[in-house]
């Protein structure tokens, strides 16, 4: 295992390039599980390596549930990455955390239902651990890149993934503030959980565009007000991205995420899909 630095950044809404970056160079990624939402940008900065993933695409073009979460993670793996920052435009679901402000993520509540949630399946079982799905790590690092990007920040958030494209009904809202959730978006998941099964430390920064429709006394949230706030929000997710960057230690020490497919895979050697195999050859090569 290298002792370096292979940054993924999947940015989101809001984040569609890093200024950053030196040499950059978009290369095209080919998956066997379908189409990348774009061409990487790899660079660098300073000495690490960066490869950049715009979730939606150059402009914008992918709605939420059209994301290929599985052939971006592939993509990533395949380009060398080996850990990944996502940057998420959210909602809110809790009155301290405003538009304007920055969260990093602890914990998931999927709610989405017609996207690919894993790389194993019938021919190659394999059942990974979801009880912490972020890599604490990465996590504080990325809450000091706010910091020190000019942001507000809050941690230890659980973040509410929605299947969308619309927002949530005020019912729906409702309910998710009771089950603790603390913002809400539309593209974690399956992302994190491809991730972990694809062993790469995984963090994830939200950037309040919102409220969600929960506030009785307030009007709905308009596309607009969301892209404005985006905008705004951007220049600091870039500024975060570089002083992440920056801040990571001159040598990468393993984690035991990297590892995880040790304690997961279940087909037995004799019963596995040759077909479904070759798929898996760049998240699991090395345990297969």
């Amino acid at each position: 295992m290298s002792d370096t630095w292979t940054i993924g950044i999947i940015g989101g809404s809001g984040l569609y390039q890093i200024d950053a970056l030196e040499d950059t160079q978009w290369i095209r990624v080919n998956s066997p599980f379908g189409e990348v939402s774009d061409e990487i940008l790899c660079g660098r900065i300073g000495e690490v390596q960066v490869r950049f993933l715009p979730r939606h695409g150059r402009g914008h073009r992918i709605p939420p549930s059209d994301v290929n979460a599985r052939a971006n993670i592939d993509a990533l793996k395949r380009a060398g990455c080996t850990d990944l920052l996502a940057i998420s435009s959210v909602g809110s679901l809790q009155e301290e955390l405003p538009p304007g402000q920055f969260v990093v993520v602890d914990q998931f509540i999927d709610r989405t239902k017609t996207r690919s949630s894993s790389f194993f399946g019938t021919g190659m079982v394999a059942h990974v651990s979801m009880a912490e799905p972020v890599c604490e790590r990465l996590s504080k690092i990325a809450a000091k890149a706010v910091k020190k990007a000019g942001g507000n920040v809050s941690k230890d958030a659980t973040y509410l993934a929605m299947e969308g494209p619309q927002f949530s009904t005020r019912a729906e809202s409702h309910l998710y503030r009771e089950w603790g959730a603390d913002i809400i978006g539309m593209t974690a998941m399956p992302e994190a959980k491809l991730a972990r099964e694809a062993e790469l430390p995984y963090a994830l920064v939200g950037m309040v565009t919102d409220y969600d429709c929960w506030r009785e006394d307030a009007a709905f949230v308009e596309v607009s007000e969301v892209i404005a706030q985006m905008n705004a929000n951007g220049e600091i997710a870039r500024k975060t991205v570089e002083a992440f960057v920056a801040a990571l230690p001159k040598k990468r020490v393993a984690s035991p995420l990297d590892t995880v497919l040790d304690f997961a895979m279940i087909t037995s050697p004799d019963a596995r899909d040759p077909e479904t195999l070759a798929k898996l050859d760049a998240v699991a090569g090395r345990v297969l």
